[in-house]
């Protein structure tokens, strides 16, 4: 039962982060393909702004490999380390999730700013942080339980 629950947990961060990063990056490239049709010379900075939310889905990832890693799991896993590990992943899983996409709404914007013209891809890539920095928190949330629970 312990080990099941630390299970779902990894398999919540990966999942939840790695949707989130899609919807993302989906989101930044729907505005791209838009943006090439009014000015298809700023590709690479379209390019950029459109992969910045894939790394939430890394974030997930890392934090999967953290505590796989640490040698917690085992058959003599704790209900505690169990309930924390599910935790870690709910936490991760849904900050990725929503971080994500609300950084390529972010990115999608600036974008389409771009394409009509206006001078902000620095600007755009200092705002799209922000969101970023919530995924960077959680995954750092997550090392320090995966740290606690030894």
């Amino acid at each position: 039962m312990e080990i099941t629950l630390a299970y779902i947990g990894l398999g919540i961060m990966v999942f939840l982060s790695g949707i989130g990063s899609a919807i993302g990056v989906s989101i930044g490239g729907q505005s791209a393909i838009g943006a090439l049709k009014r000015k298809d010379d700023a590709f690479g900075n379209y390019m950029l702004l459109s992969a910045l939310p894939s790394t939430q889905g890394l974030y997930g990832f890392a934090s999967f490999y953290t505590i796989n890693a640490s040698g917690i799991l085992t058959a003599s896993i704790t209900m505690v380390q169990g309930a924390a590990i599910l935790g870690a992943g709910i936490m991760m899983g849904g900050v990725g999730l929503f971080s994500a996409i609300q950084q390529g709404k972010v990115c999608g914007n600036g974008i389409n700013a771009i394409a009509g013209g206006h001078d902000v891809f620095g600007k755009t890539l200092i705002l799209a942080v922000f969101p970023e920095l919530y995924a960077i928190i959680a995954f750092a949330a997550t090392f320090l339980i995966s740290a606690s629970i030894q």
